[in-house]
Parts: C-alpha cells; structure tokens; sequence
C-alpha cells in the first residue's frame, strides 16, 4: 500500500464520522491511530459527550461488526466470553460452545469500572491474546479487534478501579471533554431537527485485507535513531528512583510513585508513527511524539498521595517531563 492511499483512507474515515459526530476531533484521530496500530483505548469522559455514539459510528464507518457489553456489578465472566451449551443434534445431546459479545471486530465496554474485578480480568486474555479460555478450551478472536471501554471519572460509588496491570494494556487514555458553545450549537441543529446524517461504509467488501494493508504499513514508518532516542528518554525520565532519568525532573520524584513501563514507549513510537502518517508523512517527527505522549503514558504514571492531595494530575508531570527533557 502506497502512504497515499493510506491517508486518503483515513481521511474519509475521519469525515464519515463526522457527519455524525460533532467535535471530539483529536480523540477520533487517536481512536483511529490506535485501531491501525492494534490497540485497545480507554475513554474518560462523564454521561452524555457522545462515547458510545462515537464507537458505534466509527465501527459502521470501517465496515466491520460492533458489540456492546454493558458493565454491571453483578456481570459474569461467561456473559463476556461465552460459555458451554447443552445442545441436541440428531438425537444426541453435546454440549457447543456459545459465543459471548467479546467475539466481534469492535468491542465496546461501557462503563468498565462498574464490573467486579473478575468480570475485568475476563477481558485481560482478550485483549492481550486476542484469544479466550473457557473450560481449559481456547477460541481465537477474529481480527481486527480492538476494545475500546468508558469509565466515568466523577461517580465513584459502586465502581471498581481498573488496576494498572489492565490499564497498562490500553494503547491510548483519551479523555472526552464537553463540547464547546459553538459545537453544543451544531449538535442541537443535528439532533433536534426533522434530518441526520449518516455516516457512510469507507471500506468495501475487501475491508478487512485493507485494513491489514494499513496496519502493516505503519509499523513500516521510519524513525530516526535520535528521535527514537527522545521517546527513550522521556519514558525513561517518568521513573522517580531512577537515575540520571526522573529524578532530574523535580515533579517526578516529587509526585510519582511508578512510571511509565515499556508498553507505553511503544504505544508512543507506533502512535507517532500512525500520526504520521494521517498527516502523510512516511518517518516520525518530534512533534509526532509529542503529539502522542499524552494519551500514551497519562494512564500508566502512578501518582502518589501529594499529588492528589495537591489536585496535580498525570498531564501536567507529563508536561513538566516534555519541557525539561531536549529533543538533542
């Protein structure tokens, strides 16, 4: 696949979706990186910004099959990932296997949080394996798969905090904000009147080896040595202990507990290199970088009880370790 074509691809993709969705531009660029580079994201965002809608459109728009899985506290594992069925068939009685939402293209898993961490784990092998268990049996997921979940960050009653091994095997943290006055404007027009617009299929009936295409070349973007040298060094300065890395960045040890592990310095290298490449470049720049490390490492930094103390959030260290670390 010519880089052309790649961005011709994604930018229709990109203008498919709005025609249903009004502003959240940056987080549907970022949804579609992480889907080429075969990653799962984690929404932020408090009722009402359009997440679902955001999903759903996008799965339409890319041609592939949607499922969602309501996360509640009394959810089972076997309600995500299927279970054993006693079937009859010719007179005989077997017992088949019964498929679960998690096997479809896009999954998503409202309200994560809101499910106990067992039912969370189920989704752990899904996500990382592309594969789940159920009694000793493993059954591959089709591909591509992508779970993008939602998590409200102000009700907190009856939730389940994701811990960081599971948040580790999201690609992207991308926070949802409220529109602004301009675009609450547009919604209203769009969502109160006689008319709505649809978004249209991008992808034909050779979707799937098109999107194999697009995966496969952006891992095939280059990167120079010195800027994959930057990424290492602002991963490694996100350590609080150790040295000559985030101790020289006074925020970090003052309000880290953990920093990033190696999955978020890949999560920036592929990231920067799909952003690259909707911008139709074909090697990694600093700004691509940059660009990135937000919805790569604000999930995987672990602050400690100072800096909730203080309201210091993961953006703001992470801004901190952008301006003191040099590009050369």
């Amino acid at each position: 696949m010519e880089p052309e074509k790649f961005q011709e691809t994604f930018a229709r993709l990109e203008a498919e979706v709005r025609k249903v969705i009004v502003g959240h531009d940056d987080v549907l660029r970022k949804a579609l990186i992480a889907f080429f580079a075969g990653g799962h994201v984690l929404l932020e965002g408090v009722p009402g910004l359009g997440k679902t809608l955001l999903v759903k459109t996008l799965s339409h728009a890319l041609g592939i099959t949607f499922k969602r899985i309501q996360f509640t506290p009394d959810l089972m594992p076997s309600d995500i990932v299927g279970t054993q069925v006693l079937a009859e068939s010719n007179g005989r009685r077997d017992f088949q296997f019964k498929k679960g939402p998690i096997f479809a293209h896009v999954v998503l898993a409202d309200e994560i949080n809101r499910a106990t961490p067992k039912t969370q784990s189920a989704v752990l092998e899904a996500m990382e394996e592309k594969q789940v268990t159920v009694f000793g049996e493993s059954y591959t997921l089709e591909s591509p798969f992508m779970v993008l979940a939602t998590q409200n960050p102000i009700e907190l009653e009856g939730t389940y905090p994701l811990p960081e091994a599971q948040l580790d095997r999201f690609f992207f943290k991308l926070v949802v904000t409220p529109p602004s006055p301009a675009e609450l404007r547009e919604i209203l027009q769009r969502t109160t009147g006689a008319e709505t617009d649809d978004a249209a299929k991008v992808l034909g009936q050779d979707g799937g080896t098109l999107i194999n295409e697009m995966k496969q070349l952006l891992r095939q973007v280059l990167i120079a040595p010195p800027v994959e040298d930057y990424v290492v060094r602002l991963v490694h300065a996100t350590q609080p202990s150790s040295a000559n890395g985030g101790a020289s960045v006074a925020p970090v040890k003052q309000y880290l507990r953990f920093g990033s592990s190696p999955r978020g310095a890949q999560s920036v290298i592929l990231g920067a290199k799909g952003n690259a490449l909707a911008e139709g470049r074909v090697h990694v720049s600093y700004p691509d970088v940059e660009k990135v490390i937000y919805p790569a490492l604000r999930h995987r930094i672990i602050l400690n009880f100072q800096a909730e103390a203080e309201n210091v959030n993961a953006d703001q260290i992470l801004a901190e370790v952008i301006k003191q670390v040099p590009r050369n």
